[in-house]
């Protein structure tokens, strides 16, 4: 399938069942394959960071999680067919782990946080090989330790909850010290999401796409972080308007 392009970022026009069906095939390989999770914050760090950048373009698959893509890919004439949120994909990646026997290891969140969401997905997914859980965290220092860790569980898929671009630079850098890591994805704050340390948006209001106001309500401490959303809509249009005229 051929990628969309918003503002330089690639994003790939699949849907839950076919990202599902890339992950399955990612994991039948021979090598680490790098998922992003896209949405309108990720597009405009990148535009001021151009290792960020760099990642994004070479990440083997980068999907649309945000309505923001959505709404964009429609005004530049290259629609996707729909969101595929990483929240939501992390309770279908571990269903699918559990029907296939994927192993597992979470590795990111507050102490303690991600041993719980292993617990959670367990409980829910009888067989889920969850076979590590760490906190740790991107810093250099702490990589080498890390890697160890993870490459001593042996995991076929590696989440990443260390917030973005500092998850997936973690990822990137790591891509050759992980032999048994066939697909890693970061994935923000999934795992307080699954433990209920944070809460969603209801699904009606995922569904108008003002899923980013219902967290701002509820932690207006990230209001410098959502200036992205106006400025992305902006830089959007821009694109839009100087591709018209030429």
């Amino acid at each position: 399938m051929e990628r969309r392009v918003i503002l330089g970022v690639p994003v790939d026009p699949v849907t839950y069942g076919e990202t599902l069906d890339r992950i399955a095939a990612f994991v039948s390989g021979d090598r680490l394959h790098q998922i992003c999770t896209v949405n309108p914050e990720f597009v405009m760090k990148a535009q001021d960071d151009p290792a960020f950048m760099a990642i994004l373009n070479q990440a083997d698959l980068c999907i649309p999680d945000g309505v923001g893509l959505l709404w964009a890919a429609r005004r530049l004439g290259t629609p996707l067919p729909e969101r595929v949120a990483g929240s939501d994909l992390t309770w279908l990646i571990a269903e699918r782990a559990a029907a296939e026997g994927w192993r597992l290891f979470l590795l990111g969140a507050r102490e303690g946080v991600a041993a719980r969401c292993a617990e959670i997905l367990s409980a829910r997914y009888p067989g889920l090989q969850v076979v590590g859980t760490y906190p740790g965290s991107p810093r250099h220092e702490e990589n080498a330790a890390i890697v160890g860790r993870v490459n001593a569980a042996r995991p076929d898929i590696l989440l990443v909850a260390y917030g973005a671009p500092a998850q997936d630079k973690w990822i990137a850098r790591n891509r050759d010290a992980l032999p048994t890591v066939r697909m890693a994805m970061g994935i923000g704050g999934a795992f307080d999401f699954v433990t209920g340390e944070a809460k969603r948006a209801p699904r009606w209001v995922q569904r108008l796409g003002l899923e980013w106001l219902d967290r701002l309500l509820r932690e207006p401490w990230r209001w410098r972080r959502q200036l992205a959303l106006p400025r992305f809509v902006w830089t959007v249009l821009q694109s839009r308007t100087n591709n018209q005229k030429e």
